[in-house]
């Protein structure tokens, strides 16, 4: 494989900052709407906080990331330390649980919209301002397509992604125990589904037509 390490650096200045916000909001969302809930563990152990230095994980927010990168992946992947929650602490533990998975998920949409509406409004700025709006749109495109392969890759319904977590909440006693099994192999199962690229092709399809819908609207 040939590196171009001008193509390398420029991606990196151009994802880094989509990919540490799409993922430290991730985590942030699940640890504050654990503390509304009757939860403080994260906010006790300073988790409720936008400096990235709190939340960074060496693998999965830089080294996964900047290997995607290195690779010419079509689109990038990665994750924060996860904010540690005490479902003991929860009002009430079953509902609240569903609750507290989806806030990270449903950030990250928030985030790919919010993108979508910044990338529209530098499209429509002059052209004598391409210096500030070029590298603005290429952040905003990045940070559709990290905030859309987050929003989709965990609700995948396999513990301990946020899927399984609402899965195990919403479904029937034992189908929810059977499932919760599961979980101390679940990281196991997601490197199998990578290695043989069957997550790439399940999610990888959706991830790339919502980005260029979302991408095309913005422009159009």
């Amino acid at each position: 494989m040939n590196f171009d390490i001008n193509a390398i650096m420029q991606g990196i200045s151009i994802w880094a900052l989509p990919v540490l916000f799409a993922v430290v909001l991730h985590e942030v969302a699940h640890g504050w709407v654990a503390d509304k809930l009757g939860d403080d563990t994260a906010r006790w152990m300073g988790r409720l906080t936008l400096n990235p230095l709190k939340h960074i994980d060496p693998v999965g927010t830089l080294l996964i990331p900047i290997a995607l990168l290195i690779m010419q992946s079509p689109f990038l992947f990665g994750y924060a330390k996860p904010v540690p929650i005490n479902w003991r602490k929860l009002r009430n533990p079953n509902r609240d649980m569903v609750l507290v998975a989806l806030a990270g998920p449903l950030t990250n949409l928030a985030l790919a919209l919010l993108s979508t509406a910044v990338l529209a409004i530098a499209a429509a700025m002059p052209e004598s301002m391409l210096w500030f709006t070029q590298p603005l749109a290429l952040m905003c495109q990045a940070s559709i397509i990290i905030n859309l392969v987050l929003f989709i890759f965990n609700l995948l319904p396999l513990p301990p992604l946020d899927g399984g977590r609402v899965a195990v909440g919403l479904l029937p006693g034992p189908m929810a125990y059977q499932l919760s099994k599961l979980e101390r192999y679940g990281f196991i199962i997601i490197v199998v589904l990578l290695v043989l690229g069957w997550l790439q092709a399940i999610i990888g399809p959706v991830v790339m037509g919502g980005s260029q819908f979302l991408i095309n609207w913005a422009f159009s």
